[in-house]
């Protein structure tokens, strides 16, 4: 916007001035050349003319015409009717006319006024007709000083002219400084360079125009009203450039912008806006306590700085905002516009110290959002059953679709803490979800502040209460609350750990898969008596296992291992294709090529009774003590274990080795010892097509049977059913309906009676 019309009153002065101090210069030239009076005039009336006029040129070019109708000087006072002054320009082409009805000079004060309506026009070309629209100026109760030319008036003053008009009440100006002040109710319309632009209307209550400044004065307060635009503040100045409106400075100043479909709303205690030649706003700066407020029609955004800079667009009739600069304790505020049946979405609060915001094209809506340093963006939930999202981060990049509605954050060197609220189910409030990463892009559900895709890349680590996961790149599913973590993934808490390529969590449940190279630890369960601590499944000892895919549900009490599955306690081993492990029930089963391995508990791994301390003063050990452990190893199709009676059943055709003895049979029902301390075979049980098969010592013993027993710690076997048979590289063969065999004493029963007298052999092997 240009500020051009203090100057309009500023031409009625001048032209006043100069009016005045010509006709005082031709009344004193009269006065000495006048001819003799023809005759009498009336009473106190010492001047007359009729058809008066006066001209003073310079180089044979016209500077002033002065006519009058007529003059008369009455007591020492010259009074004009019909006044019309012609003031030329230096150049010679235009002129300005200034028209009076009346005008009344004292000679003795050297001040000429004029009480009525006074008319100038400004800039009247000389040899053609105005091409457009002349300047106007109208007023009355003109004073001119005609010796130092300062003309003032406490009357209205009005102006026209192409680019608008003007009022004020009151007016005083200086030609020798070039200064005009207006004295009070000042309004100006300025409709720029196109007639068709719409008007800037400012409003104050003082005026002073500097002309050698190019700058006007308002004061106490200001208003500027253009369209949907309105302006309120303090004092303010009006910078002018080719008698152009170009900027605007003020304090305390408070804007709004209302539309149908937005609202802008800005303040601060210091204020400038930048004018285009049509009075529209190119840029706005506010400093100290910046505040912009935009309201749309599902958003509330509020935008506060210690400065804050917004760019328009003026292509078209209106200043729409394009970018905002806000710098300096920077806070973005996106609140939700409630609305009656509709869910509200979170409240998004950015902090940083510089924020850098894009609108859509209209100046509407949001399109996207940066910040230039680190930067914090919180998420506050407007419903009790949604989390409070907090988000960290070196830079912070967020864009928006169509209705402020936000599409995507990306930020680097990130930090997040997600809170979620205490349901009704839930006895305790849950822990904080908190995470690391050098990177991190998030998209959101469409007409949502609900993310719909986490992605965090570059040294991710997870942490919720005591569960943890770290990985290269992490992908939260968020509505089905599912984590995806690749390359060195590896997640742990209380329970154990597990590490693979790729591993799949669920937040909520604590359920995860694991995938590719997989390695898990499973610490001991104490839920159960301490006396139950032996066992397949022990309580005393972690359990480790390898697999190519790993499945824990129900808080790690359901376990499934698939693909070359290898699970170890201490010296026992279980290796299958498929491992499921229910914790909670203490039962284990094993499918597809089972091996299972048994360590029987020697003395030198026994616990004394003062709870597994080794005894100060241990007895010596025979060179017995000293052999190698005994290992009990079983392969089958497939394995199932109860922890809680300790039974093993192996089943679908099972071979079970134990030192120099072999047994297969369709299916092996293994005991394990009682014990806290001991996890290793006490019996078994063998049913189906049995064989036993010893060999030791270049000698070779084989039974066969449909039942079989065999017990540990007395190295007996017994075989029943099916016609039991026991052969004997060096004693023959033995048949009975129950055959009992000491391995340890080499002792035979046949039904209870010692085998000797049913032996079939050549000669005495002894």
């Amino acid at each position: 916007m240009r500020f051009v019309r203090p100057l309009f009153l500023l031409a009625i002065l001048v032209i006043l001035t100069g009016v005045g101090a010509t006709y005082y210069a031709r009344l004193k030239q009269q006065a000495g050349t006048a001819p003799e009076r023809p005759r009498p005039l009336a009473p106190g009336t010492t001047l007359t003319s009729h058809a008066w006029t006066y001209r003073h040129t310079t180089g044979g070019n016209s500077n002033i015409a002065l006519t009058a109708e007529d003059m008369q000087e009455i007591d020492g006072k010259q009074q004009l009717t019909g006044v019309t002054l012609e003031i030329y320009r230096k150049e010679g082409d235009q002129f300005d006319r200034v028209k009076s009805a009346k005008a009344q000079f004292d000679p003795e004060s050297g001040i000429l006024y004029s009480d009525g309506d006074v008319e100038i026009t400004m800039n009247i070309p000389v040899d053609h007709p105005p091409t457009g629209q002349l300047m106007v100026i109208t007023s009355s109760g003109v004073h001119v000083e005609v010796k130092t030319s300062k003309a003032y008036t406490d009357r209205p003053v009005a102006f026209k002219f192409d680019r608008g008009d003007g009022t004020a009440v009151g007016a005083d100006y200086d030609p020798n400084t070039r200064e005009l002040n207006l004295h009070d109710q000042v309004s100006l319309n300025w409709r720029g360079l196109d007639p068709g632009t719409v008007p800037m209307k400012i409003e104050t209550a003082q005026l002073a125009y500097k002309e050698h400044e190019a700058k006007v004065y308002l004061s106490p307060w200001s208003k500027l009203t253009r369209d949907t635009m309105t302006l309120n503040a303090g004092p303010a100045i009006v910078t002018l450039s080719d008698q152009k409106l170009k900027l605007v400075e003020t304090i305390q100043a408070h804007g709004t912008d209302q539309r149908p479909d937005r609202n802008l709303e800005y303040s601060a205690n210091q204020l400038s806006i930048d004018f285009n030649d049509n009075n529209q706003v190119q840029k706005i700066t506010a400093v100290d306590q910046a505040r912009l407020v935009s309201t749309a029609e599902t958003t509330a955004t509020t935008l506060t700085a210690d400065r804050v800079v917004m760019d328009f667009d003026t292509s078209g009739s209106d200043s729409l905002l394009t970018n905002t600069l806000a710098e300096g304790h920077s806070v973005m505020e996106n609140r939700p516009v409630i609305k009656p049946g509709v869910d509200p979405s979170d409240t998004r609060i950015l902090k940083s110290e510089i924020i850098r915001t894009k609108m859509r094209a209209g100046g509407r809506d949001l399109e996207s959002v940066e910040t230039d340093t680190p930067g914090a963006i919180e998420f506050v939930p407007n419903r009790p059953d949604q989390p409070h999202r907090w988000m960290n981060g070196e830079r912070i990049s967020m864009a928006y679709a169509e209705k402020n509605q936000i599409q995507s954050v990306r930020s680097n060197a990130v930090t997040t803490r997600t809170e979620k609220p205490k349901l009704a189910d839930m006895k305790e409030t849950p822990a904080p979800e908190l995470t690391w990463s050098k990177n991190l892009v998030a998209t959101f559900q469409p007409n949502s502040t609900q993310i719909a895709k986490l992605e965090q890349w570059g040294d991710f680590r997870y942490e919720e209460g005591d569960r943890r996961a770290k990985a290269d790149r992490a992908v939260l599913d968020q509505p089905n609350n599912v984590i995806d973590l690749t390359t060195g993934a590896r997640i742990w808490d209380a329970t154990g750990s597990a590490n693979a390529d790729k591993i799949v969590m669920n937040q909520k449940s604590g359920d995860f898969s694991a995938e590719g190279n997989v390695s898990s630890t499973r610490m001991p369960d104490k839920k159960k008596d301490d006396s139950n601590g032996g066992g397949m499944l022990s309580q005393d000892e972690p359990l480790h296992a390898r697999a190519k895919k790993m499945i824990s549900t129900d808080n790690n009490l359901q376990i499934r291992y698939e693909g070359n599955a290898v699970l170890w306690q201490g010296a026992n081993r279980l290796e299958a294709d498929v491992v499921d492990i229910d914790r909670d029930n203490d039962i284990l089963k094993a499918q597809g090529h089972v091996v299972s391995q048994l360590v029987d508990k020697g003395q030198n791994d026994s616990k004394d009774k003062d709870g597994g301390k080794t005894a100060p003063n241990p007895p010596k050990k025979s060179a017995a003590d000293a052999t190698a452990r005994v290992f009990t190893v079983v392969k089958a199709p497939l394995l199932e274990y109860n922890d809680d009676d300790r039974i093993a059943r192996y089943k679908e055709g099972v071979e079970l080795s134990r030192q120099d003895m072999k047994v297969t049979a369709k299916e092996i029902v293994a005991y394990l010892r009682n014990n806290s301390d001991d996890s290793s075979l006490d019996h078994a049980i063998a049913d189906g097509q049995v064989e036993i098969r010893q060999h030791s010592g270049g000698r070779t013993r084989n039974g066969k049977s449909e039942h079989v027993e065999y017990y540990v710690d007395d190295d007996k076997v017994i075989l029943e059913g099916g016609q039991p048979h026991f052969n004997d590289s060096v004693r023959g063969d033995t048949q009975g309906i129950k055959l009992t065999w000491f391995s340890r004493d080499d002792r035979l029963l046949v039904n209870g009676v010692p085998a000797k007298s049913l032996l079939h052999h050549k000669k005495d092997a002894h």
